[in-house]
């Protein structure tokens, strides 16, 4: 069995001795009808506690996968965050350049560092050329002002970031649902101690108590259970 998890073949075991040991002594009808409640109750156990722990498990592995999922989208994020720097850097120097032939009055280099823009940072300038900024004071400072300067991969950069920010989310949620599960079978490992170890009680009424212990921590383990979802 997985993390958190009772094996199956030890329980089997458990209830084998279990009914071997009072179907020789148990004494009357009572105790052997004693006998085969607890024996149920192993049972059960065995395989609510097989449930509980392959569940735990696989709901550990969704936690890891999608906690690995947010961790690419934020490095990917990030990568676009840099690209999207770095254009916007090349962009401003293309344009700085232009910028300073047009103060110089030089047309020749201003050709040459039109040639350098971008596509996209093209019609963004052309944009901004339209609004006159040599005589319009409202006009915007530069071309990356204006809303035609689109950066594809800011946009990215922000969509990436979300989905890393759901993808940790979720992983943190999954990783909470096996920590419950794995609860549970620790519940369910209590039952089996308290009913494993009654029967070797002889006196009817600690055995009583013991079993009526198992079984209200076997009912509280089975409404954790159900409360809890089920495969991912």
């Amino acid at each position: 069995m997985g993390e958190g998890g009772l094996s199956a073949s030890e329980v089997g075991k458990e209830i084998a001795e279990h009914l071997a040991h009072h179907g020789a002594t148990a004494d009357g009808r009572h105790d052997r009808i004693v006998t085969i409640v607890e024996a149920v109750l192993l049972a059960v156990v065995a395989l609510l506690a097989a449930g509980s722990g392959f569940l735990s498990s696989k709901w550990n592995t969704e936690s890891r996968v999608l906690l690995a999922e947010s961790a690419t989208a934020r490095t990917r994020s990030n990568e676009a965050m840099l690209t999207a720097m770095e254009l916007r850097n090349f962009d401003s120097s293309t344009f700085e350049a232009w910028f300073t032939a047009y103060a110089a009055g030089n047309e020749r280099a201003m050709q040459i560092a039109e040639r350098r823009f971008r596509p996209n940072f093209r019609v963004a300038f052309d944009a901004w050329q339209a609004t006159d900024p040599g005589s319009n004071p409202d006009a915007a400072p530069g071309p990356t002002f204006v809303p035609e300067y689109v950066q594809p991969d800011l946009k990215r950069a922000a969509t990436l970031d979300a989905t890393a920010d759901r993808r940790f989310e979720a992983g943190s949620k999954a990783g909470e649902t096996a920590d419950d599960y794995v609860r549970a079978t620790v519940y369910l490992a209590t039952v089996l101690f308290l009913v494993g170890i009654s029967g070797h009680f002889r006196v009817r009424g600690a055995r009583y108590m013991l079993l009526g212990i198992g079984s209200a921590v076997l009912i509280f383990s089975v409404i954790t259970l159900a409360t809890l979802p089920g495969l991912p």
